[in-house]
């Protein structure tokens, strides 16, 4: 693909950034707000609902960076935004509990859950580990590595599904005020522009890596995967208002394990290697952090009928601690030395 911003300053590279930033934010809310308005008037369960159709939705800022992250020859920006984005997953997840009760928000979210967590730990496990061991071995230069990725994701995912607890008769479906029709086709063109949005603001990224020297896996894990989460977590605040824990937590970790399968999907698009060859020692800190996150995460959830409020809550900051910690730690690893 062909670098529009190859060329540009720093400032003007900052200025799209930004813009394209908002852009993202902005249209991923939309997302998120149109797909849970297919999801009632398609009568879909919440789990359903919130690992299937918002984790796609609000992961397309995701799907379209990676995409462009590749094309532009710059694979360790696609990894940092997936292992990174799935480490501000489950901050986003501890901080919403925080504030919406503790307990009481653990508490609304349905035990069928567990299967999506393991899934989203073994996922993102798989990538660090492929990473690291650097298997050459490629189909029509798709390498072993996505491949698998992507068929562990179809089978967890239909694990996921058959395991979904039933929708109840108690559960409360509003009135999204628009036709179906109308859904699918503002769901559509938002998509569209999520997608330009995300083009932009990995070749932003990309150009401010190298007039910085800051590395690109670094910018991916914090700054981009940082943009790129904004419509998980405003689903997620937006469920958790509403009562629905279960629908955004659901979003959150299968916004974590459509996230790696989106190295599989962007993999097609590199034509010099397999992304996953080319991970930098902050690409392993990130994905370890975040595989640590989301079984954290998910022993909280398992405990959290069995645990005192003091030590739900001490562990939700916990986890909202150890996110900061690896962020700094990244950061370190990949500020340019004099």
């Amino acid at each position: 693909m062909f670098n529009l911003l190859g060329s540009v300053g720093l400032t003007v590279a900052i200025v799209v950034f930004l813009a394209s930033a908002v852009a993202v934010v902005f249209l991923g809310v939309q997302l998120a707000k149109y797909g849970d308005a297919l999801a009632s008037l398609t009568g879909w369960g919440r789990l359903f609902v919130g690992s299937i159709l918002v984790a796609l939705a609000t992961s397309l800022p995701e799907l379209s960076n990676n995409i462009t992250a590749v094309q532009i020859d710059n694979p360790q920006l696609a990894l940092g935004n997936v292992v990174g984005a799935n480490m501000i997953n489950m901050f986003t997840m501890a901080m919403v509990a925080l504030v919406f009760g503790g307990k009481r928000f653990l508490q609304r979210v349905a035990p069928e859950q567990g299967y999506l967590i393991v899934l989203a730990a073994v996922l993102t496990g798989l990538a660090v580990l492929f990473a690291g061991v650097k298997n050459g071995v490629n189909v029509w230069q798709i390498g072993l590595s996505s491949i698998i990725l992507l068929a562990v994701y179809v089978a967890g995912m239909w694990i996921v599904y058959q395991r979904r607890p039933a929708v109840g008769d108690d559960e409360e479906v509003e009135d999204p005020g628009m036709t179906l029709s109308k859904a699918w086709l503002m769901f559509s063109l938002v998509s569209i522009g999520v997608i330009i949005a995300g083009v932009f603001l990995a070749q932003s990224v990309d150009r401010v890596a190298d007039l910085t020297g800051i590395s690109s896996g670094v910018l991916g894990i914090l700054a981009v995967s940082i943009v790129t989460t904004m419509p998980e977590a405003s689903a997620t605040v937006a469920a958790a208002r509403m009562g629905a824990a279960d629908l955004g937590v659901a979003g959150l970790y299968g916004s974590c394990v459509f996230n790696v399968t989106i190295l599989s999907f962007a993999d097609p698009f590199y034509r010099k290697g397999i992304i996953l060859n080319h991970p930098e020692p902050e690409h392993f800190v990130a994905g370890i952090f975040a595989v640590c996150l989301i079984l954290f995460g998910g022993l909280l959830l398992w405990g959290r009928n069995r645990l005192p409020q003091p030590l739900l809550l001490g562990g939700l900051a916990l986890m909202a601690g150890a996110y900061i910690v690896g962020a700094v730690w990244v950061a370190m690893l990949g500020t340019p030395t004099a």
